[in-house]
């Protein structure tokens, strides 16, 4: 089995390095010139359009549900694991390449949320679906490209990912609280069941309080640490800068090297905040809004709260703890962030980071089973489809708390490799209608107007709109 996964690992490497890295950047790249760097010039008024966009949803899901529901998917075991495997295996310098992927990824963060919102279908229940398999469906009218993405999404989400998050805290209450896995699993059904049988409104109530209040509890920690250790933040930086180019590993007990730095930074960086994998749209398509930028703008913003905020923080607290802890027996990516900050804040931490760990993985696989549902929907809008994604999730949940999931973990990668490949091809051949959306929102807002409205007939340069499409009025 061990040697299994090492093989797929090499593929999924293999993937990065010739594939997703370059059409990942190159694509931010292309979508940030194509906005003018929209991710720059809104930044301020990404923040002011995310704190004031609780309202508006009546009996839907509001603006900022979506948000935290796509939150709670990005700052999760990315931010803890993700972040420790990176540096274990690719050096202090992955943590620059994943800045790069966030701050081009912002711009791919804000089209994907935008043409989700533009292509979203009314699900005749007071709520929204959309994501990448509606914008395939009718903006690109490929049914069949699609479904086949959503297939790949209903199984990545609903199976794999929330397998990989229990198996995460299953690992982790093991280590901290001596709790075996039948107990953990138990745990989890109890809590899991019952939010995600309630279908996608009970996870965005519980979302909206979960999501923000563990990434402040989270960030919080992370700058008092800062703080503690202020003098040591401007060599961490430069360790970080100058180990993404150096030919070999710069600090001992740690990977390194150029290429290691760019494989784990890219890769550990997309599983982080999953911009241009096609995931988070499907939850920012849910949102009732007045605008699709207004959510392209939010979600945007959930790419620099994960990445450049949670991801930096836990790469920070782990370089400062010194080689004491990263070559300490036993360290692997599953303690070592809590090691590290146990080092820094003394051994009560323990378990009070193994109850954070918890929540963010859990507040991840609600998120996975939301992504998952909404595209089982594109593919049957059956009852029969949604309990089936929901039992499989459930089931899932449970499975993945029991058994050792090495293959899985690797091949995790490559399933979001495929994913992210074939979502960003979507994302050029439809840039003109997030284009023309972006002109038209910054074309109200120059004219006075305080909330920008959509209306597909008025907005100038938009291409043909589907008939299907809610923007009529």
């Amino acid at each position: 089995m061990d040697e299994l996964a090492k093989q797929i690992e090499q593929v999924a490497n293999a993937i990065t390095v010739y594939g997703t890295m370059w059409i990942l950047i190159g694509t931010g790249l292309f979508l940030t010139w194509r906005t003018r760097a929209v991710q720059i010039r809104l930044f301020w008024h990404m923040v002011k359009v995310v704190l004031g966009s609780r309202g508006g949803s009546k009996d839907g899901i509001s603006s900022f549900q979506a948000f935290t529901i796509s939150l709670a998917a990005r700052v999760g075991i990315g931010n803890v694991f993700g972040v420790a495997a990176a540096l274990l295996m690719g050096g202090p310098g992955a943590v620059f390449w994943m800045w790069i992927v966030a701050l081009v990824g912002m711009a791919t963060a804000f089209f994907e949320a935008v043409l989700a919102q533009i292509f979203k279908i009314d699900a005749g229940d007071g709520t929204f679906r959309g994501g990448p398999a509606y914008y395939m469906r009718y903006g690109m009218n490929s049914k069949i490209m699609g479904a086949v993405f959503a297939i790949i999404t209903v199984i990545t989400c609903g199976v794999v990912i929330t397998s990989v998050q229990s198996n995460a805290i299953a690992s982790t209450l093991s280590a901290t609280a001596s709790t075996s896995a039948p107990v953990t699993a138990l745990i989890l059904f109890v809590l899991g069941a019952p939010i995600i049988f309630g279908g996608i409104r009970s996870v965005a109530r519980v979302s909206e309080i979960m999501a923000p209040v563990m990434a402040l509890v989270y960030i919080v920690m992370v700058f008092a640490i800062v703080l503690i250790n202020i003098k040591q933040f401007p060599h961490i930086i430069g360790m970080i800068v100058n180990s993404a180019f150096a030919p070999e590993p710069l600090v001992g007990g740690l990977g390194g090297g150029i290429l290691a730095a760019v494989i784990n930074g890219t890769k550990r960086g997309l599983f982080s905040n999953e911009a241009g994998q096609g995931t988070a749209p499907n939850a920012a398509a849910t949102a009732t809004v007045a605008h699709p930028v207004s959510q392209g703008l939010i979600q945007s913003l959930g790419v620099f709260v994960d990445t450049v905020l949670v991801c930096t923080g836990t790469a920070f607290i782990i370089l400062d703890a010194g080689p004491e802890v990263w070559s300490a027996d036993g360290v692997n990516p599953a303690n070592l962030t809590t090691l590290a900050v146990a080092h820094q804040l003394g051994n009560w931490t323990i378990i009070p980071m193994a109850v954070m760990i918890f929540v963010l993985a859990f507040s991840s696989i609600i998120g996975a089973y939301v992504y998952s549902e909404v595209n089982m929907y594109f593919v049957t809008n059956s009852k029969v489809g949604m309990w089936i994604v929901r039992i499989a999730s459930v089931s899932s949940i449970v499975v993945g708390a029991l058994m050792s999931l090495n293959i899985v973990w690797a091949t995790v990668d490559i399933a979001m490799a495929i994913m992210t490949i074939t979502n960003l091809v979507a994302l050029i051949m439809l840039s003109k209608w997030g284009i023309a959306a972006l002109r038209d929102y910054e074309k109200q807002r120059k004219a006075g107007v305080v909330e920008p409205h959509f209306v597909a007939a008025n907005c100038e340069d938009l291409p043909p709109m589907p008939a299907e499409h809610v923007w009529k009025d």
